[in-house]
């Protein structure tokens, strides 16, 4: 006997009508109809009563209308067993990131969740914080890290605060100073990135009250410090993204500290394949266990 058939009778039994179960099912209603009577032909008893109004379950329709159901629900248990079981030692995950994340998280992520599950690939998309937004929204990605707030349909777990530095030259009158001041960035140059790529540091001058003097706007957060190091103005940045470049140029805390907060995003959890699932759950952890930026 065919599942598909059964699966046919329920839509019909729900919607009650050959029609509407046909326009739900992408069938003809002469399909639809074909299907019933082949399944009545194998049990050997009407299953439904049709008129004018719709159609309806004949008294033996109704006494195999609860083993169908439990068939069915017991059928779809089993493939998402079996999915569960494929999705989690093969496959690959897509992931959307952003230059930082790629260099100073990913690599350790990955390694260590493959010593678990070595048969899973992944693909990085690179991208800024909007491409990202879009790509989840798209399903071009499993998911994504992100600045957050993000997307309210998103599904987010937050990872890390990292805090917000001002990037200096070396030679810069300030660049032995306690803290910026946040007045004095007004007076700057300023070098920005580009619109779409970072909504960090446009917070950090929103929140206080600061109009930059922008000079150059970049989409590459190395591309902006190497800006900065060669004397053309000051930038914004956050701390992951000036690891391991103290020699390059001046870092200072800003008088009023901030912070982006970072999280991975998905569509939907219920709708994650199981191997992008059990990745999740595996950055989670890990952050955990990193402690705070």
């Amino acid at each position: 006997m065919s599942l598909i058939k059964y699966e046919v009778f329920l839509k019909v039994v729900e919607l009650g009508s050959l029609t509407k179960a046909a326009e739900a099912l992408g069938f003809t209603q002469s399909g639809i109809s074909h299907t019933i009577s082949s399944l009545e032909q194998e049990f050997g008893f009407p299953l439904l009563v049709r008129s004018r109004s719709g159609v309806k379950l004949t008294v033996n329709g109704e006494q195999v209308l609860q083993p169908i159901r439990e068939i069915l629900n017991w059928n779809e248990q089993l493939k998402q067993q079996v999915t569960d079981i494929h999705g989690l030692e093969t496959g690959t995950i897509t992931i959307g990131t952003f230059t930082s994340v790629s260099v100073h998280w990913l690599p350790d992520i990955i390694k260590q969740f493959r010593e678990e599950y070595p048969y899973i690939e992944f693909k990085l998309m690179e991208g800024g914080y909007l491409e990202i937004e879009q790509w989840i929204e798209a399903g071009v990605v499993d998911c994504g890290f992100l600045s957050l707030p993000t997307r309210e349909r998103f599904e987010v777990i937050p990872l890390k605060q990292d805090r917000m530095l001002a990037i200096l030259p070396l030679g810069h009158p300030l660049s032995k100073a306690p803290y910026m001041p946040l007045a004095q960035i007004a007076y700057e140059d300023f070098i920005i990135p580009k619109p779409g790529s970072d909504y960090d540091v446009q917070r950090v001058l929103e929140k206080a009250g600061i109009k930059p003097n922008i000079k150059f706007s970049a989409g590459d957060d190395y591309a902006i410090i190497a800006m900065v190091e060669k004397g053309l103005g000051i930038s914004i940045l956050p701390e992951l993204v000036t690891r391991f470049q103290y020699e390059r140029v001046a870092m200072l805390e800003l008088e009023e500290r901030s912070f982006r907060s970072l999280g991975i995003a998905v569509n939907s959890m219920k709708y994650a394949s199981p191997a992008t699932r059990r990745f999740l759950q595996h950055v989670q952890h890990w952050s955990s266990s990193q402690g705070t930026i």
